[in-house]
């Protein structure tokens, strides 16, 4: 199986399970990446989301192998590859009203770090590796990298990372605010996963509305963000979560968003 689902409470663990290709993603993976991905939407009782990987590695990008078999493909082929297979995976993590956490616990490079990025958090192990690889293959960054690493470091480390390859430790991508936290190897999945069980207890609704409109607001101006938190100010304050929440407070005791 190249990709393992497990659930743990109300969080889903999905975990790229090709170890012995440093999880290099095939197509297989991508279908199977996918169907995880849409029972984590489908399942109201998974409330948070953690993608890992098996082994040593988080993802290596996309399959070498594979690769080869498509060198003679034209740009055509190549697009509708990206646009059919890689991309439906990384818009599924971005459009996934909950929280998605990227439990990096080793390499993730090309491809593989452009998923990470993809994640709503990323927690890394201290020994995760982090290389935009692409350049190094004669290829621009496939799966978003180019779009999604200027808005976390700026544009000028991002494209010093992009033309050069060069691979970060888990405490530089820290540094970068690529990376939220770092943890020892043996504690980055169980804390990972706690950290997500947490959220996992709030407010379901409020928290993908707040996936949505911090995401919102970077491809919109101020005003016609405040127009569009407005809205989702609307539907949340008539929620039963809102409810419980002002009980909660004026009992003074923690609300119970997930009953």
């Amino acid at each position: 199986m190249t990709i393992l689902f497990d659930k743990q409470g109300a969080v889903a663990v999905i975990t790229l399970n090709r170890p012995d290709k440093m999880n290099a993603f095939n197509l297989p993976m991508l279908k199977a990446w996918r169907a995880a991905l849409e029972t984590c939407g489908q399942d109201a009782t998974i409330r948070a989301v953690v993608i890992t990987g098996a082994g040593r590695a988080f993802c290596s990008g996309g399959d070498i192998d594979e690769m080869a078999d498509r060198i003679d493909a034209n740009a055509a082929e190549h697009k509708a590859y990206l646009w059919d297979n890689v991309y439906p995976v990384a818009l599924a993590i971005r459009s996934l009203p909950k929280p998605v956490i990227a439990a990096v616990n080793g390499a993730a490079t090309g491809a593989g770090m452009d998923m990470a990025l993809w994640c709503d958090l990323r927690f890394a192990a201290d020994t995760a590796r982090f290389a935009e690889t692409y350049v190094k293959v004669g290829l621009v960054p496939g799966d978003g990298g180019a779009y999604l690493l200027p808005r976390l470091v700026g544009i000028g480390k991002a494209l010093e990372l992009l033309w050069t390859g060069t691979a970060l430790t888990a405490r530089q991508a820290l540094e970068l605010g690529i990376v939220n936290r770092v943890y020892p190897a043996e504690e980055m999945l169980s804390q990972t996963i706690a950290f997500a069980q947490e959220l996992a207890q709030g407010p379901a609704l409020a928290l993908g509305l707040i996936k949505r409109a911090a995401y919102e607001s970077l491809t919109v101006d101020h005003r016609l963000h405040l127009d569009l938190i407005s809205s989702h100010f609307g539907v949340v304050a008539q929620g039963g979560e809102h409810r419980e929440g002002v009980r909660a407070f004026q009992e003074k005791r923690p609300p119970r968003f997930s009953e």
